[in-house]
């Protein structure tokens, strides 16, 4: 299964995760392509390195045309209706949709109307549109089938909006955290927007502290517009696979793979640690003891170490090895009984 995981260490919005995402390898011409099919008043989109903090990220701008003004004020009707005509794929259609729902139905709640009523101040913004659709649009071209969070921090103090000053977080903002796991942090200002909100509450499925166990793929760092005096204000996105055979994952490190005869055999990354011991001439005794096998669909008797051993000894050696070997749930008791003759080991 392909994730996605949002590290919300400093918080997010709609153009920190938009910039995170290409960051890690979202399609960017696709995106656009799709976005020209908005058809609201004019914008381009800019895309830049920047450091934060010593940090590496993409910064995206949504940078409107000056004689064109923005439109600020739009119903929730009017931009399900533009999303819609657009004629996206399915899922891109679905997880727009979702975002701005959320969206509605908070602020919905805040000014006392009906969703249907209801419309949106900055969030209706055309860049505002811009970053959800294309935070959509990123996530589908990525072929994400789950999406993970961690606790998202708020912030603290006062911020200036159409409807005057107003407590971070905004109400809309804080009516979206409902059910969903806040972090603390020690900055007065607005860590989380509206439309960050909207994409943690509308489309994130679950949520963890830690990372999911996965294999990662890549990682993006999307830029936030403001600095913060001791943590980088961006947000890392990681794209991976979640892979049942997780706990026995392994590399191939071609660069230390010296002259062995010991062709150890990494294909497909999973851990079987077993053994082809066919060209030892050993005599194997097993006396295994009760196994309580809990596979999760993985092949713990399959040997796929080839170990080829061209062994002569010179003297007689009577082994008995005793092994508790405790792979995975497993409790498996060998006995192992070897006589070797002329051990000339060439490696």
């Amino acid at each position: 299964m392909r994730i996605l995981y949002l590290d919300c260490f400093s918080g997010i919005s709609g153009d920190m995760t938009l910039g995170a995402l290409v960051d890690a390898g979202a399609d960017r011409a696709y995106i656009e392509d799709e976005l020209s099919k908005i058809k609201l008043e004019p914008y381009s989109l800019d895309w830049k390195r920047v450091i934060k903090r010593g940090i590496s990220a993409t910064k995206l701008d949504v940078v409107l045309d000056p004689e064109h003004p923005p439109k600020h004020h739009r119903h929730y009707s009017e931009i399900v209706k533009v999303i819609r005509e657009a004629k996206f794929s399915d899922r891109a259609t679905a997880l727009s949709l979702a975002i701005f729902e959320k969206i509605a139905i908070a602020e919905a709640k805040i000014h006392g109307t009906s969703i249907e009523k209801v419309h949106f101040h900055e969030v209706g913004a055309i860049d505002s549109i811009v970053d959800i659709v294309g935070v959509a649009l990123a996530i589908d071209s990525l072929h994400i089938e789950r999406i993970y969070a961690s606790p998202v921090p708020l912030g603290s103090g006062t911020i200036h909006i159409d409807h005057g000053i107003y407590p971070v977080p905004a109400p809309a903002t804080l009516e979206m955290m409902v059910g969903v796991p806040i972090a603390s942090t020690p900055y007065t200002m607005e860590m989380t927007t509206p439309t960050g909100a909207g994409i943690i509450a509308g489309i994130v499925d679950e949520f963890s502290k830690s990372f999911p166990p996965m294999v990662v793929d890549s990682i993006g760092y999307g830029a936030g517009t403001r600095d913060l005096p001791k943590q980088p204000n961006v947000l890392r996105v990681v794209v991976g696979q979640m892979d049942p055979y997780i706990g026995k994952w392994q590399l191939t490190h071609e660069h230390l793979a010296h002259d062995h005869s010991h062709e150890h055999a990494h294909e497909n990354h999973h851990h079987h640690h077993s053994h082809d011991h066919h060209d030892h001439h050993h005599h194997h005794e097993h006396a295994h003891g009760d196994h309580k096998h809990d596979h999760h669909h993985h092949d713990h008797h399959h040997h796929d170490h080839d170990h080829d051993h061209d062994h002569d000894h010179d003297h007689d050696h009577d082994h008995t090895h005793h092994h508790d070997h405790d792979h995975d749930h497993h409790d498996h008791k060998h006995e192992h009984v070897h006589t070797h003759h002329h051990h000339d080991h060439s490696h």
